[in-house]
């Protein structure tokens, strides 16, 4: 290697030639090297290993089994469009208008309750809250 070009970067290990990554596990002496190392070490430091293994075991499987939540079934919400004649007379469009009209300000007073129990719901919250000092 020339010392005036400096180091030179060879580039990745081959991952499946050769002496790759892949190529050199054997779980054999993958298992043996667990061996060697458990038996190098202190039965309470084993014992502890263990425990901490449980531990976070049953922690995942908790949040595992957890996680599944059953969704009630909601019956979709199925909107049909009207389809009217084409020889209306506007007489009979105005009236309609007026009809649907009527349902909507219904509607709308509906929505308008559910609004204003939502939102007395959230500040008597707040208020506890504030009592609380968050």
């Amino acid at each position: 290697m020339n010392a005036a070009r400096g180091w030179r970067f060879a580039g990745p290990a081959p991952i499946l030639g050769g002496m790759g990554t892949i190529a050199r596990f054997n779980p054999l002496r993958a298992f043996a090297d667990l061996r060697r190392f458990l038996a190098s070490r202190g039965r309470h430091e084993i014992i502890f290993l263990f425990a901490a293994l449980f531990i976070s075991g049953g922690i995942v499987v908790g949040f595992a089994v957890a996680s599944k939540v059953d969704k009630p079934y909601v019956a979709p919400d199925i909107i049909y469009v009207q389809s009217w004649r084409a020889d209306r007379t506007d007489a009979e469009i105005i009236a309609q208008q007026k009809i649907d009209m009527e349902k909507k300000k219904i509607q709308d007073a509906k929505e308008a309750e559910f609004e204003a129990k939502k939102r007395a719901e959230f500040k008597r919250v707040g208020d506890q809250l504030r009592k609380w000092g968050i």
